[in-house]
């Protein structure tokens, strides 16, 4: 046992040689063993391999490179030895494990050891060139069970990331969320009481960080984009009655330079939208044409300009689907629409724009509304209505619904005079038409800005006005803001510091205006407001003149910069410090623009339209027109003159008086409007058109006059419209009214045929029984009743 102890193993690709002597083997193998050294040199004996001396180490410390071999080897006479494999290679049978692994005593490996005591115990290992050591691999057995055990680690896992994304989710979900109101990052939308989407809104100046929103109660605020740039937003759930629900939304930049837009879409083809301003192309329900960029939401005169927006506007908007927005009054206003996505533009900015920053605050501009959700539309209007809207106090006087007004424009123009005055009223009364209204219109004065006759064409007009009222006649005259620079009362006006200034505020700012150059005076100053209005009270006086035709007051005709006595945020009060001029004459007295003017107890006149038939300021607008004026809370409407102004350039006739089919219509159209007007008179035509003129307007004074006083006086108790679309609250029909030409209200229906050479057309009624002004019944219901003249 000695001899094999100190024996040395030399192993070649699994066989096992036993030499007894170490010079022999060292010879064998070309090699020189010493304690604890490893060297290799080709073996002699077989090409190709190598001959490995290895060094054993103690039985308590397992060379690193070997494995524990899967049996123990225990012999008596001392503690079981460990055995090891050199990564795989290991004896054949059992023979070979006791001389390669012999047992040694238990102090064998005590004291001191002399190199060929240590050579003795040295191993040597032949390894092929190519031998490279494997992990060890599992068993066919343990692949399934371990393949499972990590799939379904993995599965868990999985599961645990996917319920705590869920959860965070709905938390974020939850906080993202008012009632019927689900807000993302690029806008929201909402939902009514039926869960069916009826309003939505995208940002387009920016979208939100989601992670920087809170909920405080009903208040849903974030305070950044995503793309880090502070903010102030957010929308507030209000519930102002259990048949409405409001949100308050509101977006604030918080350094100044920056425009806010929102993209509010109109929805399908089966969603209507109604309201925000008289327009020069007027279609009811809104039509949106082409790309408009956005463009200030200010009065503008249409009919002389490209302007986008007319003289009556509000930031009012009805949909047929029971939904309603209001701008708020403080927003620097802007309003475009893209026809291709069907939606509005809303912008807030203050570049490029005559909206100014209030005193002392920085122009950073907010984009503020409230956005309501009702049960139907007459509901969520009426409501809307009487929430932002003021309603008249007062009625006009009931001739000026019965009666119609005569007016000197067309027939007279600028070159009116004394005798033509009176010659028109002789004809008036020769034709059998009541003496009613009479107005002298633009130019009585010696120049624009005088509050006096012009002597050469009215040498003696105390002396008219006493014929004109001996013949039952109520005068009304023409005014306006403006005084040019030839006018006698410009110099007084500057010196006196009346007028609307340069942004300076050290001189008069003068404008172009459609009869010449001059200033315009600033009604927010007190001192202007009493000059004007007493000169308006000394020409009542003296004269005895009924009223005054308030023309003009838009925000276009003054200058692009300017200042007035009242720092103006939003150009639009000026307009209606204008119209405030009428409110001592407000029984006669007409206006021409309207901001937030509904309280003001006088008619509301259309701008000035073309004889024309289609929807560009021509007679199919009249009805549109009436309806978007009437919804904006305006219930005492002017359409303006019968027939239209009759510019030949501006006609179809191409002549100095209207297509004769076309005046007829109208007039027939005017006849069941709030006031009807004259200025191309019916003996302008023939006996017939006389005939016809006398027809309606008798039907006007039998008929349609006490409705109107009756929904008039409704007006100034609920704010209800005096003009409205048939049906409106039902919503068959507002399918059918999105295209008619139907209205007045809920018991009362008037319809025109707009096209020429019609002779009659189709009126969809709402349910009841119906009685036409001939005396007809008609009892079928939301069915084409086929009406003729």
């Amino acid at each position: 046992m000695r001899a094999l102890a100190r024996a040395a193993t030399i192993v070649c690709v699994g066989w096992t040689t036993v030499s007894p002597g170490h010079p022999a083997l060292n010879a064998a193998c070309g090699l020189y063993a010493q304690s604890y050294l490893l060297s290799v040199s080709p073996c002699e004996h077989r090409s190709g391999m190598q001959c490995a001396v290895i060094t054993p180490q103690p039985s308590y410390y397992p060379c690193p490179n070997l494995r524990p071999a899967r049996f123990r080897l225990a012999l008596s006479g001392g503690p079981p030895a460990r055995s090891f494999l050199n990564w795989g290679l290991m004896p054949q049978n059992s023979q070979e494990n006791s001389q390669a692994y012999p047992r040694r005593r238990s102090g064998s490996h005590t004291g001191r050891k002399t190199p060929e005591t240590l050579a003795a115990a040295t191993m040597y290992t032949f390894l092929p060139d190519n031998f490279s050591p494997t992990k060890p691999k599992p068993s066919k057995e343990l692949k399934p069970l371990l393949g499972s055990a990590v799939l379904g680690l993995l599965l868990v896992l999985a599961a645990v990331v996917a319920w705590c994304y869920y959860s965070a989710s709905l938390r974020k979900a939850e906080r993202l969320r008012a009632e019927l109101l689900d807000l993302n990052r690029g806008g929201f939308s909402i939902r009514n009481q039926k869960g069916e989407q009826v309003f939505r809104l995208a940002f387009r100046s920016g979208v939100l960080d989601l992670d920087s929103c809170s909920r405080d109660g009903a208040l849903l605020g974030c305070s950044r984009t995503a793309d880090g740039r502070p903010l102030h937003f957010f929308i507030q759930t209000v519930r102002p009655k259990d048949t409405v629900m409001c949100y308050r939304v509101r977006w604030e930049e918080a350094a100044p330079g920056r425009a806010v837009e929102h993209a509010m879409f109109l929805g399908d083809a089966g969603a209507h939208w109604y309201g925000g301003a008289e327009m020069k192309t007027q279609h009811w329900p809104i039509r949106l044409d082409g790309q408009q960029e956005p463009q200030p939401f200010v009065t503008s005169d249409v009919y002389s300009s490209d302007a986008a927006f007319g003289g009556i506007l509000e930031r009012y908007w009805l949909s047929s689907r029971a939904a309603a927005i209001k701008v708020n009054d403080s927003v620097p206003f802007h309003l475009g629409w893209n026809s291709t996505e069907r939606s509005l533009r809303l912008q807030a900015r203050y570049h490029d724009t005559p909206y100014k920053p209030p005193a002392g605050r920085a122009a950073a501009p907010e984009l503020s509304y409230r956005v309501c959700v009702g049960s139907d539309v007459t509901s969520i209007h009426k409501y809307m209505v009487r929430r932002y809207f003021n309603k008249p106090s007062r009625v006009p006087a009931p001739e000026a619904f019965r009666d119609p007004i005569w007016s000197t424009w067309v027939l007279y123009g600028r070159a009116v005079d004394q005798d033509k005055v009176q010659r028109f009223a002789q004809q008036i009364r020769q034709h059998r038409f009541n003496s009613s209204h009479l107005e002298i219109d633009d130019m009585y004065t010696p120049a624009y800005g005088d509050f006096d006759f012009d002597e050469a064409k009215f040498p003696n007009a105390s002396d008219m006005f006493r014929r004109l009222r001996d013949a039952g006649f109520r005068v009304t005259l023409w005014v306006h803001p403006f005084v040019n620079y030839n006018s006698s009362r410009f110099g007084e006006g500057v010196e006196r510091e009346l007028f609307v200034r340069e942004p300076t505020g050290r001189l008069p700012a003068l404008v172009r205006w459609w009869n010449g150059i001059g200033a315009v005076l600033d009604f927010t100053r007190p001192e202007a407001r009493d000059w004007f209005q007493g000169h308006l009270r000394r020409l009542r006086s003296r004269y005895s003149v009924a009223s005054f035709k308030f023309d003009a007051g838009e925000v276009s005709y003054l200058p692009r910069d300017f200042s007035t006595y009242r720092p103006l945020s939003d150009p639009n009060i000026w307009s209606r410090r204008y119209t405030e001029m009428a409110l001592p004459f407000f029984s006669l007295a007409e206006v021409r623009v309207g901001y937030q003017s509904q309280n003001i107890s006088c008619f509301f006149r259309l701008v000035d339209r073309d004889s024309v038939w289609g929807y560009d300021l021509g007679l199919r607008s009249l009805i549109p027109a009436v309806l978007t004026v009437s919804m904006l809370g305006y219930p005492f409407i002017l359409p303006d003159m019968v027939g239209g102004n009759a510019v030949s350039e501006r006609s179809t006739s191409g002549g100095d008086v209207p297509e004769r089919e076309l005046y007829v219509r109208w007039l027939e159209v005017a006849a069941f409007m709030p006031a009807m007007q004259f200025s191309v008179p019916p003996w302008r035509y023939d006996a017939e058109v006389v005939a016809i003129a006398h027809k309606f307007t008798a039907l006007r004074a039998s008929l349609v006059a006490p409705l109107l006083l009756e929904l008039a006086g409704e007006v100034t108790d609920t704010a209800t419209p005096s003009c409205a679309p048939s049906g409106g609250s039902r919503p068959a029909m507002r399918r059918r009214t999105a295209s008619t030409h139907s209205f007045l209200s809920e018991t009362r229906c008037s319809w025109h045929r707009a096209g020429a050479g019609q002779a009659g057309r189709d009126v969809y009624l709402p349910a009841g029984r119906w009685r036409s002004y001939k005396g007809e019944l008609l009892t079928r219901h939301q069915c084409c009743s086929r009406i003729t003249r």
